[in-house]
């Protein structure tokens, strides 16, 4: 639906790679926001980053700017932009890669100026990094012993079906959160 007075826009594709890649200012980013969503914007959107990463998997949906939800197999999984396989897309990400934690004062003035106030007994900060290429993936500031969050947990079926109105290229199986299978089998304890 749009709003009263307002116009649809076809942002050429070319725009839309700029914006992926940062390259705009200030006032087309807002003139961009501002203005109704072109109809064909996401699909723009994901074919640009499709032309970018080194495999052939469809991308469902970006999560980070190196995690994408990505059909494979017929299923729907996450992968890194290097292409490493981070497992069933209903687990947090996050549990299947190499996390760095800076725990002590040194450890943090690394990356924080010497002239912020930390308190390692208030905040650590989580470092995800991909197995697969050393990239930052993303970071996390949380009080220590604070579990992993999870950033986005999109209803891919819902978004596919009722925002987008066509079918998903794979099965993403039912929508529910399984991280926690992941942390028993680290227990290594029998289901």
């Amino acid at each position: 639906m749009q709003r009263q007075g307002a116009t649809e826009q076809h942002h050429p594709r070319e725009l839309i790679r700029d914006l992926v890649d940062r390259k705009l200012d200030w006032r087309q980013i807002k003139d961009i926001q501002s203005a109704e969503k072109d109809p064909d914007r996401f699909e723009k959107y994901l074919s640009v980053l499709q032309e970018r990463v080194p495999w052939a998997e469809t991308i469902l949906l970006p999560i980070h700017d190196h995690v994408f939800i990505v059909a494979k197999d017929g299923r729907a999984i996450t992968k890194t932009l290097c292409g490493r396989d981070l497992g069933d897309w209903r687990e947090n990400w996050k549990l299947h890669v190499l996390i760095r934690v800076r725990r002590t004062r040194e450890e943090l003035l690394e990356v924080y100026a010497d002239n912020v106030t930390i308190d390692p007994t208030v905040v650590e900060l989580r470092e995800f990094v991909c197995p697969g290429c050393g990239a930052l993936l993303d970071v996390d500031a949380v009080p220590p012993n604070y579990p992993i969050e999870r950033d986005f947990f999109p209803d891919l079926k819902t978004f596919y079906e009722d925002w987008l109105g066509r079918k998903l290229p794979a099965d993403v199986g039912e929508y529910e959160e399984r991280s926690a299978a992941v942390l028993h089998d680290w227990s290594g304890k029998k289901r």
